[in-house]
This record gives structure tokens, sequence and C-alpha cells, in this order.
């Protein structure tokens, strides 16, 4: 692990450079503005409510492939006038349904491969829920899909016609099957259709590719990369972490006169002998290909989560610190106001125990208690629902926004050590190290406790003094410029200080809109 702790010059420029995937900000000029409210009076309601009526038309021609047959049949690939009938329905209503949403063009360059060529097709950038219209110009190739989804009226019929494969978040032992099924579809000799993948995995703004997830490449077959445009002169299709929400995208798109999509086939990609064994290399090699194509950054940037993070060094670490969100949601209660400092050292009192919602509200000074559950999501908890009072302190003092990091590290080491049995001197255990990782930086306990390990190297020793956390944090080549930057909250997100500025976390402009998980 030692050599790979710092990266190359070029590539730490490169990821410097690249913006912020998870932030759309969608400017419009005062015609703009003007034309939007006209049309979206008009136009947007008449083509929402035909695109629905279409929607629900696909759905008898959907149940038409799956009713009267048994779960074995279910699991052979679809075959006579089943498969005929009901594919060329859904295919065109499914086209007559975008085209009413204003998707009037779709614009196909290059070349569709043959399910023998290209078992897989890997479709990025993955940008909005108006995706999916790409499965018209490859012929409606089957889909991943969450099981919770077969519950959705008319979108579960769909999953069924598709013959997705489905992977289930609360079964363990569900991603091991999934492998399994894309395993035996990839390598049947063109007997099962070709299996589409969006291998980041959630939607950003296009201007950069998110890491891609090792899913579609485990197989080892070669795979066809599809690129998504849309080159329209005004993006409102775009459904990123932060800008429009659902409702205002459906709305701005619907609202338009015409909407492009261009789907372009690149050659098939072969994959080399080491990547077959190595699905996260044939990934990453596959990233770099059509991040080229596109003209675009391939960035590691990915959602833990509902979090989005990025990585430096051996860490994933938050794009945007959640500690400043939680700054944020404070000015807002606006608590702490005035006496931060008297509510921090009366807080530190109960330093090594847990507090309560209610508890949490009175510290802050917040007016209704109920108010504390919004704050809640930035700690960790207990079973019991209880959070650890040292990371609010330490929440607190870096929100302060008054001390230097060198103050900051020292006060979380004072926080989350402990005095060593055999020495009396105090040390920062694993679980100390992660939670302050995770508070701090938005890391996963998994990134922290790898790097912990290769922090405390072979010695005998189970723990690191304040002078080795210190110089991790403050003068590793890597780390110390994200304790250095996440350390130093802006205006807006300090408690001290009133105005706004602009956000910036791990030198990447991060704007204020809501946000929302994907």
């Amino acid at each position: 692990m030692e050599g790979g702790c710092s990266r190359g010059g070029l590539e730490e420029e490169e990821a410097a450079a690249a913006p912020n995937p998870f932030v759309h900000q969608l400017q419009l000029s005062r015609l703009q503005k003007v034309k939007f409210y006209m049309l979206g009076v008009v136009l947007a309601p008449i083509r929402v409510a035909l695109a629905f009526v279409v929607l629900f038309l696909i759905w008898p021609f959907a149940l038409l492939q799956v009713v009267g047959l048994p779960d074995e049949s279910l699991q052979e690939p679809f075959s006579g006038w089943r498969n005929t009938v009901s594919h060329g329905s859904v295919y065109l209503l499914s086209r007559l349904m975008f085209f009413l949403l204003g998707f009037m063009r779709i614009r196909v360059r290059g070349q569709r491969a043959s399910r023998l060529e290209a078992p897989i097709l890997v479709a990025a950038p993955h940008s909005t829920f108006f995706d999916p219209i790409i499965l018209l110009p490859c012929d409606l190739p089957k889909v991943v899909s969450r099981t919770e989804n077969l519950h959705v009226p008319v979108i579960g019929a769909l999953l069924r016609f598709n013959q997705a494969i489905l992977v289930s978040r609360s079964d363990p032992a569900s991603r091991k099957k999934v492998v399994e099924e894309v395993k035996k579809r990839a390598t049947s000799q063109g007997k099962w259709p070709q299996v589409l993948f969006f291998p980041e995995g959630t939607c950003s703004n296009k201007k950069a590719l998110l890491k891609f997830k090792p899913g579609a490449f485990i197989s080892g077959v070669p795979i066809q990369p599809v690129l998504i445009r849309y080159p329209n002169s005004l993006d409102s299709t775009t459904w990123a972490w932060r800008g429009p929400g659902v409702l205002k995208v459906i709305w701005l798109t619907a609202s338009q006169p015409c909407t492009t999509v261009e789907v372009e086939f690149l050659p098939v990609y072969q994959p080399s002998a080491e990547e077959e064994v190595n699905p996260t290399l044939y990934a990453n090699n596959v990233q770099k290909v059509m991040a080229r194509a596109l003209g675009i950054p391939a960035t590691d940037c990915e959602f833990v989560g509902n979090l989005p993070v990025t990585v430096v060094g051996h860490l994933r670490v938050a794009l945007e610190p959640r500690i400043w969100e939680l700054g944020k949601v404070l000015r807002k209660n606006r608590c702490l106001t005035g006496d931060l400092r008297c509510r921090s050292d009366s807080l530190s009192v109960c330093a090594s125990g847990r507090l309560k919602p209610t508890e949490l509200a009175r510290w802050l000074g917040l007016a209704c208690p109920e108010a504390a559950e919004e704050l809640c999501i930035y700690f960790q908890k207990d079973s019991d629902g209880n959070m650890d009072s040292r990371e609010v302190i330490l929440a607190l003092e870096t929100l302060e926004g008054e001390h230097d990091p060198q103050a900051l590290t020292r006060c979380a080491f004072e926080l989350f050590s402990e005095t060593d049995a055999g020495t009396g001197d105090r040390q920062l255990f694993k679980d100390g190290f992660c939670a302050i990782l995770r508070l701090l930086l938005g890391t996963p306990a998994a990134d922290g406790a790898e790097l912990y390990s290769w922090l405390c190297g072979n010695d005998s020793r189970d723990g690191l003094a304040l002078d080795e956390f210190q110089d991790f944090s403050l003068r590793h080549p890597d780390y110390a410029r994200l304790f250095s930057t996440y350390l130093r909250p802006p205006v807006a997100c300090t408690l001290s200080k009133a105005g706004l500025s602009p956000t910036y976390a791990n030198g990447i402009p991060a704007a204020s809109p809501r946000s929302k998980a994907d």
C-alpha cells in the first residue's frame, strides 16, 4: 500500500480540474423564462397527459408476453408469437411515448454490434431518467433493476416483459445471483439478447464520467460502449444530485419544442487477458475510452450510500463535506448564535457519553425539538438511535470557523484518543480514527480501517500518538490538502459569522441548490 499512497502530479491536476459531476445549475435568460412559462402552461400538460396514456397502453402488451407462463419458462429467452407481438407493440408504443414528450429525434451514429460480437452494452454518461430512450436504438436489450421495482405499477410489468436481471438490496446473496445470471447470459453464445448497463450507477451532469462499477465487466466478455448525448441549446434533461427536481425536469423538457438525443455506438471493446480476470481494471479502461470519445474527464467520483464521494490517495472522501451541510442546517435553525463556546464547553462534560435527539435539541438551543431529527443524520448512531457526544463537539468546534487545522486535529485527537493500558500514553485507535475521518471527510469506515492499518504498520503498538496523527493529517502529501480544506468551512457554513460566500470542497466548486439522492 505504501507505493500507492501518492499519485502522479498530472493525475492530481486532472482530478482537481474536473468539474463537480453531481451539480447541475440551469441558468435561464429572461426570454427563456417567458418562453418556458408560455409553453409550459399550454404544451407541457398536454404532452405529459398523452405520454401517460400511452404508458398505460404499453401495460397490456407487456403482460401479454408473460401471462399464463410457468416460472420455469421465464428463465429462458422468449420466442414465437409472444416475443414477436409483444416486442413489436412495446417498441412502437415506447417510441410514441417519448415522441409525445418532445423527443422527436433520435440520431444514431456507428453500428450496433450483434449479440455474438458484444453480449453486453454499457451506456454513459447517465444523466437523466429519460436515458432509457436508448433502449429503442438498441432494440430493447435486457436491463438490470432493483427487485423493489417489480411492485411499481406498469414498471413491474415492463421489467417482467424485459426479463430484467433483478437485484435486491436487502438480500445479501442477491448480488452473487446477479453476477451468475449476467455471466450466464453473456456466455450464452447469442441465445440471450444483449444486456444493457449504466455502469456509473447514478446520474451526473454529463461534464465528467463517474467511476464505473464492475458489474458489467465481471463476465470478461467483449462489450460495446454506447455514448448518450443531448445536443440541445438548453440542457433541460439533466437530473443530478444537486439541481432541478423530477417535476421541474419533466416540465422543462416537455415545454421544449423539440428535444434531440444522439446515441453513438463505439467499436466493440475486446478485453485483454488481464482485463478478463480483473473487472475493476476492465471497467476503468473502458471508462477512459468513453471519456476520450466524449471529450470529458474520467473521474473516481461515485455514490456511497446517498453521499457523492471521490478518491484521494486510498480514501474515498465526500465531494462536499457533510459537516458543511450540517453548518448550513444549524444556521437555518438559528441555533448556537452568540454562545457557541459556552454551549460547546458544557457539552464536553458528557464527552464520553451518548446523546438522545431531544438532548441534542436542548444543547443546540432548538426551539422545536423535532428539528433535531434533521441534524441527527450527520452523526453516527447506535442501535438505540443515540449519538456520540464527541462527534457533536468536534463538529461544533470545526463549524465555529475560528480554529486552524492544527488546533482542530489536536481537538479531534483529545476527544477520540484513549489511554494505552501498557504505556499510559494517549493513543488514537482504529475506531476513533475512523470516526474522525467519517465525520470530517465523509470517508467510509472500511477505507479508514485500511489506512489506519497502513499508518500503524507492523509495529507492536496498537495506536497513533498525537504527533503521528498530525503528521498524517497536516503534512502527508495527499491527505494534508484534504484536512486543510475540509477543516476551513466557508462562511456560509460557519456558526459564528454572518454572510454567504461561494463554497469550495476538494478544490471543486460546490453549488448551493437543494440536494437529492438517486
